[in-house]
């Protein structure tokens, strides 16, 4: 580690075209400083924007051309120099010359004839509150990027969290877990083409996994059931919507209240006959609507142990009949134009390659 002798000297850049004031400063700074002399404006902005800029600048008011005033105005413009502190020096010792320059962005203001102890003084003073402030802005920084850091570690964390807590009840009812993969895309891919922003499809796609969250406090004698359900345990069935969505609660996360959200809405139908409100039409919230046909289709697309799947076209036809008395008209108009995508995302994330038309059961949707 350096000494303190060792340090590398600070650099003073003195700006004037009298060079007996040159010289005066120059005898005060030389032995504590690295001094750099302009004798006119434009020489000290070349030296300013130069590959190894001065850490200070002493600079005249009064010169030809381009006076100090504009000089100041140029470096306190750029990026590259507006850091620099700026200390003009001049015999204009009016309250009106000190407050322009000190407006302009200098750090000080001294009168000429200067007092040795007082240059020495300012220019150390000067130079440790730049160090100070350019340590200060590191630090920041530094720590901006670490919590930044920790944030997106977080967010990640927590989207797994909530993919993983959507597959929960996946695996209890002969799922896989991929079917909130697939039907999350599929809800997406619908969304992005009927209006949503990209933004919002993310976060529909992040929020539809938990759609059948409520289905962990269904018993397995009914959930599990083989046969045909009778109408108290298919009345059960339907309370996994509030289940899902009393489990989720009211969150300050925006990805979990939508998740909530579509558990309770993803089985309302556009004609009034689903549940648990029998909401109609646009009553139904948007994000349940996408939900409910990415959530069909997969469901019955895909084959399980207790029933072969259906085949896509067979499928797009059901959801095609199905517009305006189980599904919104204008989405699944949508969805069924966008066969070509849908089987992009079918095949990206297929565990099982079982498909055909012979319709044993469906899911219990």
């Amino acid at each position: 580690m350096l000494g303190q002798e060792e340090m590398p000297l600070k650099t003073v850049l003195i700006v004037d075209d009298v060079l007996e004031n040159v010289d005066i400063l120059n005898g005060i700074l030389d032995t504590h400083y690295r001094v750099q002399v302009a004798t006119n404006g434009r020489l000290a902005i070349k030296v300013a924007f130069s590959p190894t800029p001065p850490d200070l600048i002493l600079l005249d008011v009064m010169m030809p051309e381009m006076d100090g005033y504009a000089v100041c105005r140029l470096l306190k413009k750029d990026d590259r120099t507006r850091d620099i502190p700026v200390l003009f020096v001049s015999s204009r010792s009016e309250v009106e010359d000190e407050l322009k320059g000190l407006e302009l962005g200098a750090a000080d203001y001294l009168f000429k004839p200067v007092f040795p102890s007082i240059v020495l003084a300012r220019v150390k003073t000067h130079l440790a509150l730049n160090d100070q402030t350019r340590h200060f802005a590191d630090q920041v920084k530094v720590r901006t990027q670490q919590f930044m850091s920790q944030k997106l570690e977080l967010e990640e964390t927590r989207q797994e969290v909530i993919r993983q807590l959507g597959r929960a009840a996946e695996y209890r009812d002969n799922e896989t877990g991929m079917h909130v993969v697939r039907m999350s895309h599929y809800a997406k891919l619908l969304a992005l083409h009927s209006g949503l922003s990209e933004p919002e499809g993310e976060k529909l796609m992040l929020a539809a996994p938990m759609h059948d969250l409520g289905k962990i406090g269904i018993p397995d004698d009914i959930l599990l059931k083989p046969g045909k359900l009778t109408e108290a345990e298919f009345a059960v069935i339907q309370t996994h919507c509030a289940m899902g969505f009393n489990i989720i609660g009211k969150q300050k996360s925006e990805i979990l209240n939508l998740g909530a959200l579509i558990a309770l809405t993803h089985h309302e139908k556009w004609d009034g006959t689903g549940y648990p409100g029998k909401l109609v039409g646009e009553a139904i919230p948007l994000e349940g609507r996408l939900v409910a046909i990415g959530d069909v289709f997969d469901a019955l697309t895909t084959a399980r142990p207790y029933k072969n799947a259906w085949s896509v076209e067979n499928t797009l036809s059901l959801i095609a009949k199905g517009a305006g008395t189980h599904f919104d008209p204008r989405l699944a108009a949508i969805f069924v134009g966008l066969e070509a995508q849908i089987m992009t995302i079918k095949e990206r994330y297929q565990e099982n390659p079982l498909c055909d038309t012979n319709i044993k059961n469906h899911r219990r949707i």
